[in-house]
């Protein structure tokens, strides 16, 4: 169910990031694309499914699970590293929303109140090298660890 020419059936590759967390239908992988600025918004990731899906919305119900778990294991593991500030999720369908790999990805992204684009949202934030925090290895606030706590 692997596309030859695929980025995100590349497994070895996804499995080479600084953070990999896998369970049997999908894989968090901190990774940048290298044609963004290496120093903006360390942190970011994907969830991919492993079996090549085209968009979320051909998901089975286990992928869909699967997905969920990798998120708050993903939250969980850079919420740790980075104690960012927020974090955005997106989700790109087809090239028209700017998808450019047909393979769904999940865009895990931390945010940090000391970032200049902070608030301004998408992917901008870690596409322009103004996005650069003034360090951007310093751990944020920690006010996103209050996600996803359930009573």
């Amino acid at each position: 169910m692997a596309e030859p020419d695929c980025v995100f059936c590349d497994l070895a590759r996804l499995r080479g990031a600084d953070v990999v967390i896998e369970n049997a239908h999908c894989v968090y992988a901190s990774t940048r694309d290298p044609r963004d600025p290496p120093d903006v918004l360390p942190g970011c990731g994907v969830i991919v499914p492993i079996a090549h899906r085209a968009s979320p919305f051909d998901f089975t119900a286990e992928e869909w699970a699967a997905t969920h778990e990798l998120l708050l294991a993903a939250k969980a593991a850079q919420d740790e590293r980075l104690a960012p500030d927020g974090y955005t999720l997106i989700w790109n369908c087809a090239p028209a929303s700017g998808q450019e790999t047909p393979h769904a990805h999940l865009h895990v992204i931390p945010r940090f109140d000391d970032e200049p684009l902070a608030g301004a949202g998408g992917r901008s934030a870690i596409k322009v090298p103004e996005n650069r925090r003034p360090d951007p290895s310093r751990r944020g606030n920690g006010r996103a660890q209050s996600f996803g706590r359930r009573p």
